[in-house]
């Protein structure tokens, strides 16, 4: 059998015109960015390849210097893009050029929750009719709404539509079968087997990868280093080398975004607990104190973005750094979830799934509570954390939080309740020293990430826990329960919210344990033991 190594730019040669490409990526982390940069050299050179639609279920680059789609963001080269997220950031750094495409209607854009994306790769890979989901419903992916377009040119071609099937209301996404997949990975035998030891996550590359070889397209691996042929464990190996048709080699590849390589994100050592840096004392930490207080003992959970993402750390302060099993989309399983540019890795994992596996246990609703950020919420518990339109690239997109949320049993989203106030904190309270400049309590979302109206009809628990309270989603609206000491509810929440949210007649003051400086005392309960319960054949399907 002939070497598939290649140059790069011999294989970005055998993309065609009007290709489907799925790249495998999440931001920096396993970004295969010299691949998208020669295609991008490639078309400035020779003008080819020209109107591609790209497929990307996780965004394929960052702003802190690893390019990935905005290498491929040029007129006449991109045509349509369909991503679960896009590169993000803080206005402060200049707007990727794919965001300038797309809100200049330059290009047909769409955003399709991450899990989806992954389903879609699946269900082409074995010639079934599209993917019929609940998972989206009343939301911006339903036709109802956006039907999942960010644009004018977008809107003008659905790739969604609304059915009814056995009874019930499903979303079905069509195929859309990819030409070429390109992946990342760490190692490549002459073969094309591939290895991912120095990885971050095994994200979707073998769906990609099966996808378009089961049609007759071309895969190709960006990796950073050979091996001779026969010389990987078969255990190791993740895409086996007959779906792979080119590898690239680039030695510098960067792990995630600005990290060349740590050997606790691989899983190859395990950090002592004390090394992981505590939560900075602040408002936020107080958030997500109190949101940490929805766990217990033995519990699975998903994290989010954002002010949930110091959760962890909230545990390990507390003494009980092991005592939740985290999960998160881009496939790590347990120890403890990274922040910053790191996010989305995990350090001391106790294993690696690949991203679509990851995504049904989400969809199914199988772990015990998520916590999730917002940008706004509105009267009906709607959320939005995916479009913004006076500065669009700083969200990224929904990513995986429509899958995550569409079947979760308890769903805590963490953030402030206004944007721009400014607190004063002490132990013994929390005063707003300047309010808001932006509500985020508004009458209609921008952008509806999360149907609240969906959550009540299927029976969800749904908390906003804020710096000044903690809010439940009920029938009767947004009902504040619990209050922080030294807020003012009626001033500071209900004027402050124009009314949007009320409070309960028992309504709680919080305890001052969550404003120290110390440990907060948090006592985990253990989680109760499930209970099954045997299904007959009738209801099997229930």
């Amino acid at each position: 059998m002939a070497s598939k190594i290649v140059s790069v730019e011999a294989a970005v040669t055998r993309i065609p015109d009007g290709a489907v490409v799925t790249v495998s990526s999440s931001s920096g982390l396993g970004c295969p960015d010299k691949v998208l940069a020669a295609i991008g050299a490639r078309f400035d050179a020779e003008g080819h390849p020209r109107n591609l639609t790209t497929i990307h279920p996780i965004a394929a680059g960052d702003m802190y210097g690893i390019k990935g789609v905005d290498h491929i963001a040029k007129d006449g080269l991109l045509s349509t893009i369909i991503g679960g997220s896009y590169p993000s950031g803080p206005s402060s750094l200049p707007m990727p050029e794919i965001w300038r495409m797309l809100t200049e209607d330059r290009v047909a854009a769409y955003n399709v929750p991450s899990g989806i994306l992954f389903d879609m790769h699946r269900d082409a890979a074995a010639r079934r009719p599209g993917v019929l989901t609940q998972v989206g419903l009343d939301t911006f992916a339903d036709p109802i709404r956006e039907g999942c377009a960010m644009n004018a040119r977008a809107a003008a071609r659905p790739i969604v539509a609304r059915v009814e099937f056995g009874g019930e209301t499903w979303l079905h996404f069509p195929n859309i079968i990819p030409d070429v997949a390109i992946l990342r990975a760490t190692t490549a035998d002459e073969h094309g087997n591939l290895t991912y030891e120095h990885e971050g996550a095994y994200l979707g590359g073998l769906d990609q990868a099966i996808c378009v070889r089961n049609h007759g397209g071309l895969v190709i691996a960006q990796v950073k280093r050979v091996t001779a042929a026969g010389s990987l464990r078969p255990h190791d190996v993740r895409v086996p080398g007959h779906l792979v048709d080119l590898v690239v080699v680039d030695p510098d590849q960067l792990q995630t975004t600005e990290t060349l390589y740590d050997p606790a994100i691989s899983g190859e050592i395990m950090r002592p607990w004390a090394s992981f840096s505590r939560a900075e004392h602040g408002v936020e930490k107080v958030v997500a104190r109190r949101s940490a207080m929805e766990l217990k003992d033995g519990m699975t959970a998903n994290l989010g973005f954002g002010i949930c993402s110091m959760v962890p750390r909230i545990l390990l302060e507390e003494g009980y750094p092991q005592a939740v099993t985290w999960a998160i989309e881009q496939g790590a399983v347990g120890g403890m979830p990274l922040m910053g540019f790191a996010f989305g890795c995990a350090s001391n994992a106790d294993a690696f799934m690949p991203s679509p596996q990851q995504f049904t246990y989400f969809q199914g609703g199988g772990f015990d509570v998520t916590f999730l950020s917002f940008l706004e919420i509105d009267l009906e518990g709607n959320v939005n954390v995916s479009k913004l339109g006076k500065k669009p690239y700083l969200t990224a997109g929904c990513g995986g939080f429509v899958d995550i949320t569409a079947n979760a049993r308890k769903i805590v989203f963490a953030g402030q309740f206004e944007a721009g106030a400014e607190f004063e904190l002490s132990e013994a309270g929390i005063r707003i020293a300047k309010p808001g400049r932006f509500p985020k309590m508004v009458e209609k979302v921008e952008h509806v990430t999360f149907s609240g109206r969906r959550a009540r009809e299927l029976g969800q628990e749904v908390l906003y826990v804020t710096e000044r309270c903690v809010i439940r989603l009920t029938e009767a609206g947004l009902v504040a329960t619990e209050v922080m000491p030294g807020i003012d509810p009626e001033r500071d929440i209900v004027a402050a919210s124009l009314g949007r949210v009320s409070l309960a007649p028992d309504l709680k003051t919080l305890p001052l344990s969550l404003l120290g400086r110390g440990p907060m005392g948090l006592k985990l309960e253990p989680k109760a033991a499930p209970v099954v319960r045997a299904r007959g054949v009738a209801d099997a399907a229930s």
